[in-house]
């Protein structure tokens, strides 16, 4: 048997044999595909092997479900409504578009996959399985993330609705509680940033009276209770409701941690000062002042800078009688 290669009767002069040049790549890749140096490439729109993968019925601007999906003509790539109305050339292949028409077909796909999947059952999708109200907060947070909140609402709704059929078979246990309590101001939060204020205050209601249920022990649903009651307060204070308002804000007082305590604390005292209580305004913050200055973090800690910053503001505010109050995040 001849020992000559078999693609050698067709390769011209000068050329390798390709079996050869492969087993050479292949082996290049063994020795070097390892090492820190070598930069792989990545796709910006997550199809390369790091990265997560997104799933045919995803949108590549949101990396999210479709929502309202639509195509794009004349090049026909698909994307949600809401995302690809912010372009003029397609981001897949950069051709013009023309305009965009709703893809009812591929939507009702969409819409089949979520309602398919039992809320007691995982949902395996971009080569991961999770759970059925874990799935559909993963995917509020992508689009919630892109500016996408029609589509983030609509996923939250369908949890919360997942959860409340939950707490109708098994009871308001803690666990469920806490779920839909989180759930729920998330929802505030999609509202709040469409411009829904009625809407988001009723969402943080809710979550408020789920949260309240659960033991006062738990930190975590402490911080969470006392995030939701800031932001009614901020709604009510927005619209002018300035007694809701300090309502709202004294109700966090008890359930905040140190630094939560002390930007609740400033809020009543700003409200009191445009209520024209002033003396109970200053009052306000140097209770607030007090509170923070006997906690001693180390320079590293991150919270450190979040301290200082609100204790400058503070002690301005006592100088300061006019001075408005900054958005203070929790």
């Amino acid at each position: 048997m001849s020992s000559l290669c078999p693609f050698a009767n067709v390769a011209r002069a000068g050329e390798h044999c390709p079996r050869k040049i492969e087993e050479k790549q292949d082996k290049h890749e063994a020795e070097y595909g390892d090492k820190k140096g070598v930069i792989s490439p990545k796709c910006p729109f997550g199809y390369d092997s790091h990265t997560f993968k997104l799933g045919p019925l995803s949108c590549v601007i949101c990396q999210a479900l479709l929502f309202e999906s639509s195509k794009c003509i004349p090049c026909s790539h698909k994307f949600c409504k809401a995302c690809i109305s912010r372009f003029n050339d397609c981001p897949l292949c950069g051709a013009d578009i023309e305009r965009i028409e709703p893809d009812s077909e591929l939507q009702s796909i969409v819409d089949c996959f979520i309602e398919v999947g039992d809320e007691q059952k995982k949902v395996i999708y971009e080569d991961i399985s999770l759970e059925r109200g874990s799935f559909l907060v993963q995917h509020a947070m992508r689009a919630f993330r892109a500016r996408n909140f029609e589509s983030a609402k609509a996923r939250l709704t369908l949890c919360a609705d997942d959860i409340n059929g939950q707490l109708d078979r098994l009871g308001s246990t803690a666990e469920l509680c806490s779920q839909l309590g989180a759930v729920l101001g998330m929802l505030g939060d999609c509202c709040r940033a469409m411009g829904d204020s009625s809407s988001a205050v009723s969402y943080f209601e809710e979550s408020v009276k789920f949260l309240s249920k659960l033991p006062s022990k738990d930190l975590e649903v402490v911080h969470t209770l006392s995030v939701s009651l800031n932001k009614i307060g901020d709604l009510k204070y927005y619209d002018a409701d300035l007694q809701a308002a300090r309502a709202s804000y004294s109700q966090s007082l008890d359930l905040g941690v140190v630094l939560d305590v002390a930007i609740s604390l400033a809020k009543v005292a700003d409200t009191d000062r445009n209520l024209g209580n002033e003396d109970a305004a200053i009052d306000g913050f140097k209770e607030a002042i007090e509170c923070l200055e006997p906690l001693k973090l180390n320079p590293s800690e991150a919270h450190l800078e979040q301290r200082d910053s609100i204790l400058e503001f503070l002690r301005s505010q006592l100088t300061d009688k006019q001075s408005p109050l900054p958005t203070l995040s929790v």
